[in-house]
């Protein structure tokens, strides 16, 4: 029954590691540019999620959580497409000088600053967010927690949405024609900079529906993103950058080392505390034995 319980436990979350990092691969697979603020995002769309479902609650307006739900995620967004126009477009554009140390520092920053701005504004307090279904489902002996079934099946629901528009859609079709060759894509009439904000909005908002998701589950603080950036950027490295299927795939494989890594140790009352570490020995591992990942592409010189 432990094993039976780490396995779905292992689904659940791997849904959601999913979900968060696709943003992260999304925008570097596009963009060719690596965003430090990802965590942050997380957080933003968080406590989004906390105050507005919080509002709906207490004012008796009838709203459906799923609205709350959907509003920060539009919200954040946006957010995604402000901060694209204004930070970032004059890196990918050449506008700048050394733009890949560019893109570091200002993303790095505006990590930093936004962490430091939540801190004095919601203080750092741990906060429940309202989950979506509160109820249990049983399984025999297996009792699993309504937060956590209903944020695996909306992280799923918008993964196979995700993918969907990626790969049935004219837009989507050319976010990964971007992806692939901006400058054939632009012969083709493709705008390169539409594609290219709407992908890093995209990916804001993905990481943003993921905190409103985790939320319920592992409460909402200012310092919530920065764990789960780490998980992000592990499951990126490891299916590969910029890689979608791999993307997946990895999220699902550290979420299994997570959790049956943590069931192995002798002591089970140390076993918990390195469960972050398996992580970022998995991705230690990948760097030595496979650096492009999974499904990622070695490097061709001419």
């Amino acid at each position: 029954m432990l094993m039976l319980a780490q396995l779905v436990n292992a689904l659940v979350i791997g849904t959601l590691y999913a979900l968060m990092s696709l943003g992260l691969s999304l925008i570097f697979g596009v963009l060719k540019l690596v965003n430090f603020a990802h965590g942050e995002s997380l957080m933003v769309g968080g406590y989004l999620y906390l105050f507005l479902a919080s509002f709906f609650l207490s004012h008796s307006c009838g709203l459906p959580l799923p609205l709350a739900l959907i509003t920060s995620m539009a919200a954040v967004f946006v957010f995604g497409l402000i901060l694209e126009r204004l930070f970032l477009r004059s890196a990918y554009e050449r506008k700048t000088a050394r733009y890949d140390e560019y893109v570091i520092l200002v993303t790095f920053t505006l990590g930093i600053f936004l962490q430091n701005l939540a801190l004095p504004l919601f203080g750092p307090y741990n906060r429940q967010a309202p989950a979506i279904f509160t109820g249990r489902i049983k399984i025999g002996d297996l009792v699993i927690a309504g937060d956590r079934i209903s944020a695996a099946v909306i992280a799923f629901l918008i993964i196979a949405l995700l993918l969907f528009f990626l790969y049935r859609t004219y837009l989507g079709k050319g976010l990964r024609a971007v992806a692939q060759n901006p400058d054939a894509a632009s012969i083709l009439g493709i705008s390169v900079a539409r594609m290219r904000g709407m992908a890093f909005g995209i990916g804001i908002s993905l990481a943003g529906v993921a905190g409103a998701l985790l939320g319920p589950i592992f409460l909402v603080n200012p310092g919530m993103g920065v764990p789960f950036a780490i998980k992000a950027f592990v499951i990126v490295v490891l299916g590969g950058m910029g890689s979608i299927k791999g993307t997946i795939i990895g999220a699902f494989i550290l979420a299994m080392v997570e959790n049956f890594g943590s069931i192995l140790l002798p002591d089970p009352t140390r076993a918990l505390a390195y469960k972050d570490a398996y992580g970022l020995l998995l991705l230690i591992l990948t760097l030595l034995f496979r650096p492009q990942g999974l499904f990622g592409e070695k490097e061709r010189r001419a």
